[in-house]
């Protein structure tokens, strides 16, 4: 699929081992940091942290990223499949309670083939899949009965919106059922006697201030989809505005918009 590349939706067809593709990624990924993470969710996190592997390389252009330098460079070091199982391995050595992986769809067949590895290795935590859901159901299949536990963002329903910010129409067209496709994989949340996640469905949401109907929809279609407790709902509201932001996006979300946002 990177030889001529229709992994994510953007189906840029580069071949993938000559040149980069609309996600800014080679083939084999850049690794910018893997280290135990202590910022996620606390049913992530836990007590001794996760195991995150930051990729490098993302098919969105959302213009407040965080890690600009990650998504869009070649920060750190390239690895392949084996050099990936074995930062998974090292990752649990360390205590982690789960590996995680940020930023995986550009690199599905080699992240598939680095979890079989790791496994077969030893790996016996929880593999977690964190991603912007900007994702196609073939690569998702790729990953059936190797990822235990998802952690997708849900950023928009409305196409003008996702375009706006993110640089494409169809986010939701993709994002809908790629979030159906990944708890079909897992079903519902299953945790250990600590309250740390094993398998299931994470959805987070970043409120953005001055969006409320964006934030609305995507609440709304979440419990249409889904039957209470089939998946979590993680509200975000550390917007930051990045420097030189103009227009909504240009303060952070007040409080009165982050209760509202728990209220819907």
């Amino acid at each position: 699929m990177q030889e001529g590349c229709v992994l994510c939706p953007r189906k840029c067809g580069v071949d993938r081992n000559i040149q980069r593709g609309a996600c800014n990624a080679p083939c084999f990924p850049y690794v910018a940091k893997a280290a135990l993470h202590m910022w996620e969710e606390p049913c992530i996190s836990g007590k001794r942290g996760s195991g995150a592997i930051f990729f490098c390389g993302c098919n969105l252009k959302c213009v407040f990223c965080q890690n600009y330098d990650i998504s869009n460079g070649s920060v750190g070091k390239m690895y392949d499949a084996e050099g990936i199982a074995e930062l998974m391995l090292r990752l649990q050595g360390k205590g982690a309670h789960n590996v995680n992986l940020v930023s995986p769809a550009p690199f599905v067949p080699v992240l598939a083939d680095a979890i079989r590895a790791a496994k077969n290795r030893g790996l016996s935590i929880p593999v977690v899949y964190n991603t912007n859901s900007y994702e196609t159901l073939e690569a998702l299949r790729m990953l059936d009965g190797l990822v235990d536990i998802y952690l997708p963002d849900l950023k928009y329903v409305s196409g003008a919106v996702s375009k706006k910010y993110s640089g494409t129409e169809n986010y939701f067209e993709y994002a809908a059922p790629a979030v159906q496709e990944m708890f079909r994989q897992t079903g519902r949340p299953v945790y250990d006697k600590n309250g740390v996640m094993q398998r299931g469905v994470i959805v987070r949401h970043l409120v953005l201030p001055g969006y409320p109907d964006n934030t609305r929809r995507v609440l709304d279609w979440l419990s249409e989809t889904f039957a209470p407790g089939d998946v979590v709902v993680s509200l975000m509201s550390q917007y930051t505005p990045p420097a030189g932001m103009t227009g909504r996006l240009a303060r952070r979300v007040t409080a009165a918009e982050d209760r509202a946002a728990g209220s819907y």
